[in-house]
């Protein structure tokens, strides 16, 4: 990933990026493994709250502007009630790169945009969210993050 954010901005599909600023761009899926490679454009403000890739990993790599990422401890009480606490932050800043293994959980909130990332995933996110229902995404409920739908 650090390879790829050293790629010349001249280069036509990255001038492409830059000018089209999308906001998710599949950029290669590797037919055999599942691997995707994927860019997003991020505008000045843009908040993702808590959540994690289920059961597998991601790798984001900033190529512009800066995103703030916060790590989240998933809690459970003796009543069986989940919350989270976040544990720390941190800003990821152009030519960084930032991974996250299955059931780390975090948010993401563009502080300096618009922000161009790539996120590379060992599987289609998508599908784990959308039909095997395997991510989990947090709402602020009175302050405290707790999983969506509880």
């Amino acid at each position: 990933m650090e390879h790829l954010l050293k790629a010349p901005a001249t280069e036509d599909w990255l001038e492409d990026l830059h000018r089209d600023a999308p906001a998710n761009k599949e950029l290669h899926r590797d037919p055999l493994n599942g691997f995707v490679l994927l860019a997003h454009t991020e505008p000045m403000g843009l908040y993702r709250p808590p959540h994690d890739h289920g059961r597998g990993w991601v790798i984001y790599a900033l190529q512009q502007g800066e995103i703030e990422m916060g790590t989240y401890a998933r809690l459970v009480s003796a009543d069986g009630s989940v919350q989270l606490v976040q544990r720390g932050s941190t800003t990821v800043r152009p030519g960084e790169v930032q991974a996250y293994l299955p059931g780390d959980i975090h948010d993401t909130r563009c502080v300096n945009g618009p922000a161009l990332l790539f996120r590379f995933t060992e599987r289609d996110l998508k599908k784990e969210d959308k039909e095997e229902r395997r991510v989990t995404r947090y709402v602020d409920r009175d302050g405290t993050w707790i999983p969506e739908g509880s």
